[in-house]
């Protein structure tokens, strides 16, 4: 913070009683400028994973399956619980007294304009994980149901809108917030470096400095990475699926073969792409690239929606949140301790199915734990983006605003492929290809069924590419700001390091992983999920502590003389909220109040 800042009333109030700066203890040399005990820990395990996996892949990849089903067996409960308490903490902040404290403080002023603030919650409920399952997960549901409907009926289409609104609706967004929230209230309320170990400074104190402090960003770096590769290894074979089915299918070009191996390719490539863009510094290159993200998405969105068959996705929407919200408390609590019933129409994860019992470590427990891992990442970038918004303001808008536009996608995406797949003349079209292949393909299969096939494949092609330089490029910032200290201004060096690791550790998941690259990429997810769910546990006493006090302090005696004080010299102008809580605090000619000195 400025020193302007300081002289501000939240400075003097209620910032930290610290004297400690991001990265004073850093080494710098060769180019490099860490956090050394975060730095050489992360990276070494990361580099000794990496060889690891390359040099025993059959082992590495018959480890990876097996760690991703022990730890949904023993640990389910735990994705789930944390899940809902998460989006009760949320929801409760919201409603209650606490609400009304706004970060930044009394006086922090809005950066972006509010249509400028939802245009940006909206980009951050995009990207590669949408354009993957978007069709996909649907049609998959379709044809092994939850819920006990029978595959391949109108209740088993209605089910699977339900399960995937679920899936990308207020919970992952509720993790989301919870991060964001924690973030932003300890950097713009506390004066603390925006890095995740300030969080726990009302129960670590100056011990965040340390080895305690050391441990959370290595954590966090370990989440921030795996769950990164997974939507990197995730885009990869879906670039791969659309170039084979341009190529093959549309004819469009020659054939590029269908492999793990260009997956590789093209995960070298991009990530080249993206260790170019961090090397040069093209910060205005990739909001340019992320609005084009935006412009692209919404225009492949219209597309569909126009030239799929509009009436029913404008049924499928309302259809698939109502039933979204009246199954809402039996999919939230759903484990495996009675659950026969629930696939009785499921061939695969019904009794006696191949799939009996694998349901949460397939779906549920992959994406509570993607989301918790992916966390760090959208979470500084919904922190950095909300300042001098209220808790009340900033939960609204963070658990409402993505999750509209996931209920559109899902009814558009999603609704097209349901409907051609209950449709006599196009059945089979697209799961077809997509159990035989993988889901990879369901998008491009939906597209060979439409109008401008070639133009919408191309489209999508694009887009995922881009989602992946933006994703690797915004990811590297991430991990470098962990690895640093909480550092804004570093060699590139690091980020181009960063880079680089998330381009290789996605490669080697997908070779250790063969034919089960999927299976690969979900492991890595809830692997690193696991212990970072329980830091996110501890985060809410954290978060819940500073809040606490954060009020104590407004209904203070002290700070009700400051402001009287400042009130009866004519220097600001106070809005409260919530009886006599004093909520904001302006000068009358928008200038920073000086209460500190000089």
């Amino acid at each position: 913070m400025t020193d302007e800042g300081k002289r501000g009333i939240q400075g003097e109030l209620f910032h930290a009683e610290t004297d400690r700066e991001p990265g004073d203890n850093n080494w710098q040399g060769y180019g490099f400028d860490i956090n050394p005990p975060v730095f050489l820990i992360a990276g070494g395990l990361i580099v000794l994973f990496i060889l690891l996996s390359l040099a025993f892949p059959d082992q590495a990849g018959a480890i990876y399956q097996d760690t991703r089903i022990a730890i949904s067996d023993y640990f389910d409960w735990l994705f789930i619980l944390a899940a809902n308490i998460f989006i009760i903490f949320m929801v409760y902040l919201a409603i209650s007294k606490y609400g009304a404290i706004r970060l930044g403080g009394v006086d922090g002023e809005k950066e972006f304009s509010d249509i400028s603030w939802i245009a940006m919650l909206f980009s951050a409920g995009m990207g590669i994980g949408l354009m993957f399952f978007g069709v996909a997960e649907p049609v998959y549901h379709l044809f092994d149901p939850h819920l006990g409907a029978e595959a391949g009926t109108d209740a088993a289409a209605e089910v699977g809108m339900a399960v995937s609104l679920f899936h990308w609706g207020f919970h992952p967004w509720a993790i989301y917030a919870l991060v964001a929230l924690g973030l932003a209230f300890f950097s713009y309320n506390r004066g603390l470096p925006l890095t995740f170990r300030s969080v726990f400074y009302p129960v670590l104190g100056e011990r965040i400095y340390g080895w305690p402090g050391h441990v959370i960003d290595i954590f966090t770096v370990f989440a921030t990475l795996f769950g990164l590769v997974t939507s990197l290894g995730l885009g990869a074979l879906q670039i791969n699926a659309g170039l084979t089915f341009v190529g093959d299918e549309v004819g469009a070009f020659p054939a590029v073969p269908d492999s793990v191996w260009v997956a590789v390719g093209i995960i070298a490539v991009v990530t080249g792409l993206a260790i170019i863009s961090v090397y040069l510094g093209l910060d205005k290159g990739i909001r340019r690239l992320s609005n084009l993200n935006l412009t692209l998405m919404l225009v492949l969105l219209a597309s569909v929606f126009l030239l799929g068959p509009t009436l029913f996705i404008l049924g499928a929407l309302p259809q698939g949140i109502g039933a979204y919200i009246g199954n809402f408390f039996e999919l939230s609590f759903f484990g495996n301790s009675f659950d026969s019933h629930y696939f009785e129409g499921s061939e695969f994860y019904g009794p006696g199915g191949e799939g009996e019992g694998g349901f949460l470590v397939d779906w549920t427990v992959f994406y509570w734990a993607w989301w918790i891992s992916w966390s760090p990442f959208v979470g500084m970038f919904i922190a950095r983006i909300s300042k001098g918004r209220t808790i009340r303001e900033f939960v609204g808008g963070v658990l409402m605003i993505p999750v509209v536009f996931s209920f559109a996608w899902f009814a558009a995406m999603g609704g097209t492929a349901l409907n051609f797949e209950m449709e006599e003349a196009t059945a089979g079209a697209i799961s077809g290809p997509m159990f035989e292949t993988g889901e990879e393909l369901a998008m491009f299969a939906m597209f060979d069924l439409m109008p401008g096939t070639v133009v919408l494949s191309v489209l999508a092609i694009i887009l995922v590419t881009t989602f992946f330089v933006t994703s690797s490029d915004s990811g590297s910032l991430v991990l470098e700001h962990l690895s640093t200290g909480g550092k804004h201004e570093t060699p590139a060096t690091g980020r181009v390091f960063w880079a680089a690791s998330e381009g290789v550790v996605a490669a080697t998941l997908l070779i250790a992983g063969g034919d089960a690259a999927v299976d690969a990429l979900q492991a890595a997810a809830i692997a690193s999920g696991l212990p970072f769910a329980v830091i996110l546990l501890f985060m809410i006493y954290a978060v819940m502590q500073g809040l606490k006090k954060e009020y104590r302090i407004l209904q203070s005696d002290d700070f009700e003389e400051l402001i009287d004080d400042l009130e009866e010299q004519g220097e600001i102008v106070v809005t409260s909220e919530t009886g006599d809580l004093v909520t904001e605090v302006r000068t009358r000619d928008d200038r920073v109040v000086n209460v500190g000195g000089d």
